[in-house]
């Protein structure tokens, strides 16, 4: 064998033992955090974790990182990171993979993924608290601010700059949740679920109340599908965990379960969890994530996790 094709050899199996980033099918496990730093915002990251790995503290537990930088477009949008809200696996329009995320110091973006550059990015206000984001399908992106009491459609779709929105008053928005069956975009806040239609153009967009569920317990917090039913979504308040039923528009299902910040479930119906944890720095936070069904816990020593989301480009 020449030195040339021993080299190559070496690095074909080098590679095929480093952990890769990887993009959800129906299947995947993989589950990303947001990974708060109060204390030093710019350590904050989005990490995407390997279940499968007993070991979240390992670098073979880790898929991908991300945070904004000069180097990956975010100039001029780095003091509004520190405090990730939200991230979601999507596919834009031309079906390549993209990650959208919010931050509560006003940061909302939309990143290539894996190659974490800005396709589009503003900041949204740290007064408003932006708490969760979601790319609708023209390329536009939802943001519901929990301070703001709104959500927004960015037009994102106009460039990665563009700052136009409209937005729609909801008292504590905390979710938002896209679903093309029915083309509405779900809200939550903290009294009702919401599904507003989107309508205009993308330039131009529009939003407006279809219809809307009382929460049956007040504080509403997280809103994401649930993957192994396309009728369902998960919903969380200050005291109670809900399987909302689209189609009944119901609770089908309700645990007593109080200040779950984060709520979801993989394609084989396994839930991924998280709440708060004594001893983390602040009072919603945590290092660790429990799965149910097969039930265990992952956790990272030393992080601040706010919300734990299954990796997958699926939106229901």
């Amino acid at each position: 064998m020449s030195v040339k094709a021993l080299l190559a050899a070496l690095v074909a199996v080098v590679a095929a033992t480093l952990p890769s980033p990887a993009a959800a099918d129906d299947g995947s496990r993989l589950v990303a955090i947001t990974d708060q730093r109060y204390d030093n915002h710019a350590a904050a990251r989005i990490r995407l974790l390997d279940p499968d790995v007993a070991d979240w503290g390992s670098a073979a537990a880790q898929r991908w990182t991300w945070h904004p930088t000069s180097n990956n477009g975010f100039g001029g949008l780095t003091g509004a990171w520190g405090l990730p809200t939200d991230v979601k696996l999507r596919k834009d329009r031309a079906g390549a993979y993209v990650a959208v995320v919010s931050d509560s110091r006003g940061l909302a973006a939309l990143v290539t993924y894996p190659g974490g550059r800005r396709v589009w990015g503003v900041n949204a206000g740290a007064p408003s608290n932006p708490h969760s984001v979601e790319l609708l399908p023209d390329g536009n992106v939802a943001v519901a601010a929990s301070h703001g009491n709104f959500v927004r459609v960015y037009t994102a779709s106009q460039g990665a700059s563009s700052a136009r929105y409209t937005q729609y008053t909801l008292a504590d928005a905390h979710g938002v949740h896209w679903d093309p069956a029915r083309r509405v975009l779900w809200a939550l806040g903290k009294t009702e679920l919401v599904a507003l239609t989107v309508g205009g153009t993308a330039a131009a967009p529009t939003l407006t109340r279809s219809h809307a569920w009382a929460l049956p317990t007040s504080g509403g917090h997280d809103l994401a599908p649930a993957l192994e039913d396309d009728d369902v979504l998960w919903i969380s308040t200050s005291s109670h965990v809900y399987r909302y039923s689209k189609s009944r528009d119901a609770a089908v299902a309700t645990y007593p379960l109080a200040t779950v910040k984060s709520v979801s479930s993989m394609p084989n119906g396994q839930q991924v969890r998280t709440a708060p944890k004594a001893g983390c720095r602040t009072g919603w936070c945590t290092d660790t994530v429990t799965f149910r069904g097969p039930d265990f816990t992952r956790t990272r020593p030393g992080a601040q996790i706010y919300k734990a989301r299954v990796w997958s480009s699926r939106y229901r």
